[in-house]
């Protein structure tokens, strides 16, 4: 075997190592399936859905924030007005989205590096409580983009990757007004903390 071919070989086997170790997320949920509220949201006459914020002490990126805050606003902006046109009975449900992990590969990294940029991830928690401040709900949300899908196509799957993860959290809003009954979490079993 020549010089050069061990060195070809050597160099694809080294390219396939970081492939593989670029590919899967540490971003994981606790669970595949949402538990039901305590209540549902339709027994509140008012529903405030506050802007998506970090866990407190955790630096993200902010542009994949906005994304996600984005997405819930535009999703809920018609049922909320809906909902809210209601007569007050004195109880108000607030909804807080918060971000508790993003991994979000964008821009020049994804489209220099590909799938050697690595795996988006991202967990979202809805902390869902009354007027008095109570937990009516905590539902989670995770979401991922593979690194290979995403490398090729210059992150379209990262992007995407965060309006499913928004688009998940209202669903669950949305079908647990008239009737609580929880929802799932966006996670397969493959994804699950152990």
């Amino acid at each position: 075997m020549t010089k050069s071919l061990k060195a070809a070989l050597l160099c694809s086997a080294m390219l396939s190592l970081a492939l593989l170790q670029g590919c899967a997320t540490s971003i994981k949920a606790s669970s595949t399936v949402n538990p039901a509220p305590s209540a549902a949201f339709k027994t509140f006459s008012r529903i405030e859905v506050k802007p998506a914020v970090f866990k407190e002490g955790y630096k993200g990126n902010a542009s994949g924030l906005a994304k996600i805050n984005d997405n819930i606003q535009k999703d809920l902006k018609t049922k909320l007005a809906e909902w809210n046109s209601r007569p007050s009975n004195g109880r108000t449900l607030v909804i807080e989205p918060v971000v508790e992990e993003l991994s979000f590969k964008r821009g020049a990294k994804r489209v220099l590096l590909g799938p050697l940029a690595g795996s988006s991830g991202v967990l979202l928690r809805l902390n869902i409580r009354d007027q008095q401040g109570r937990v009516v709900a905590a539902p989670e949300f995770f979401q991922h983009a593979d690194a290979m899908a995403a490398g090729f196509i210059f992150g379209v799957h990262d992007n995407l990757m965060l309006t499913r993860v928004a688009s998940l959290a209202s669903g669950y809003v949305i079908a647990n007004y008239e009737h609580a009954q929880g929802g799932p979490t966006g996670a397969t079993e493959q994804n699950v903390a152990l």
